[in-house]
């Protein structure tokens, strides 16, 4: 009897000794870029399965067959995107922040037209601002190119234009958070550094069946976690990896992050989700569940807000009057008509256009243009004023600029609508 226990004791060392020994293995072949802990305490914390001892190592919650679901799906189910041709970090970057808010297929021309503007960090860190907003007009949120302009000149002077590959330094730079950092340095160095955006926190939610609120702390922070072990486990699996035939995938961890985030945008959606198209359908707990109609819990939406401003287009020998917001602030060194936000003080035109700039015309409307910003939905009511007293007591902040100069600067979305009508007819 006491020889039979020894006898097992002896083979549970044996597999234990067999499993260790794989696992120095594989992480050692793996190649996968360092992700340092960031200098920061106040920024995240980025750690390779490396850097942790076997008895601090967290236990996978999820079967090891997974990572490599995805892994091959990703090889063979990947989108060609323009910015999947190449491994340059600044391209990946400008993707990244073109895509926070704005769909793919809106994003793509932009980027193309970016990448031949301003092919290079030294391009964008000497550019004009107001040529870097006409190049971003129309994607909106321009607190993201504002930042983009302020990093690049920042990798100029701390790292001679040379964009940096440790996740603290990326991290550090204007408009780069703990999800763009890790986006950049996976995908362009194959860093095991998790991501988290919206595509990925829906097939997370579903995956494990997590019902707690993504924007509450400890449920962002457990899918943080989750994350995490992912990508660390792609780390793992270099030896399964299969590089894409026609996109450059740079190693496991690009391609785990890069399968998480194909696979709620294209699977995994909102509404009506592709399971039976699905990869890792049978690893899904809210599939199982059926819930996974009710995840991710983002719980109510705010309601949205009503806003309403009169516009004026005021013309005079062939020239409009415009003027630019402040720098700072919504839209800010753009241009625009003169308008103002209707309110409860806000008399009907002539009397706006006399509240706004102090000159009596006659207006006539041109047209009506609907918006919404975040959660407003916003609608310009447009008047024309073709009078050529008007000028009398045009505010001295304002340029009047004929249609083909008007062209030429960086305006806001809707007023560039109106800009078009003017220049159309129609």
């Amino acid at each position: 009897m006491a020889c039979s226990s020894v006898s097992l004791h002896v083979c549970i060392v044996i597999v234990f000794t067999r499993r260790v020994s794989s696992f120095e293995f594989r992480v050692s072949s793996a190649k996968c870029a360092r992700v340092p802990r960031p200098t920061d305490s106040s920024k995240c914390k980025v750690q390779s399965s490396k850097s942790r001892s076997p008895t601090t190592a967290r236990r996978p919650g999820f079967q090891p067959s997974l990572v490599p679901s995805l892994l091959d799906w990703f090889a063979t189910a990947a989108r060609d995107l323009p910015w999947r041709r190449t491994l340059d970090p600044y391209a990946i970057w400008v993707s990244e922040i073109m895509l926070q808010q704005t769909q793919v297929k809106t994003v793509i021309p932009y980027w193309e037209r970016w990448m031949r503007e301003l092919p290079d960090i030294a391009a964008l860190a000497g550019a004009s601002e107001q040529r870097v907003l006409k190049l971003w007009e129309g994607l909106g949120y321009y607190t993201r190119v504002r930042n983009l302009q302020k990093a690049a000149q920042q990798i100029v002077a701390e790292h001679a234009g040379q964009f940096p590959r440790d996740f603290g330094a990326v991290l550090s730079l204007p408009g780069v958070g703990r999800y763009t950092a890790g986006a950049i340095t996976s995908i362009a160095f194959n860093a095991p550094a998790p991501i988290l955006d919206g595509n990925v926190i829906r097939v997370l939610t579903r995956l494990f069946d997590i019902a707690g609120n993504p924007r509450d702390k400890v449920t962002n922070a457990h899918l943080w976690h989750l994350a995490a072990q992912l990508v660390e486990a792609a780390a793992l699996h270099s030896s399964l990896f299969t590089p894409h035939s026609s996109l450059l995938i740079s190693g496991p961890c690009s391609a785990l992050n890069q399968s998480l985030m194909e696979l709620g945008a294209t699977l995994c959606t909102p509404q009506n989700a592709k399971c039976p198209q699905c990869p890792v359908r049978s690893h899904c707990a809210a599939r199982r569940e059926g819930r996974v109609d009710e995840l991710p819990n983002l719980g109510p939406r705010a309601a949205a807000t009503a806003r309403e401003f009169h516009a004026f287009v005021v013309e005079q020998d062939g020239e409009f009057l415009v003027t630019q917001r402040p720098a700072r602030g919504v839209n800010g060194g753009l241009w625009e008509f003169p308008n103002l936000e209707v309110t409860g003080d806000t008399r009907p035109p002539p009397d706006s256009l006399k509240q706004l700039l102090q000159i009596t015309a006659r207006c006539e409307p041109l047209c009506e243009v609907r918006h919404t910003i975040t959660r407003y939905h916003i609608t310009q009511r447009v008047f024309r004023v073709r009078s050529a007293a008007a000028a009398d007591g045009i505010p001295t902040d304002t340029r009047w600029l004929g249609l083909a100069e008007l062209h030429a600067l960086p305006f806001t979305s809707a007023h560039r609508r109106i800009l078009r009508r003017l220049a159309t007819g129609s």
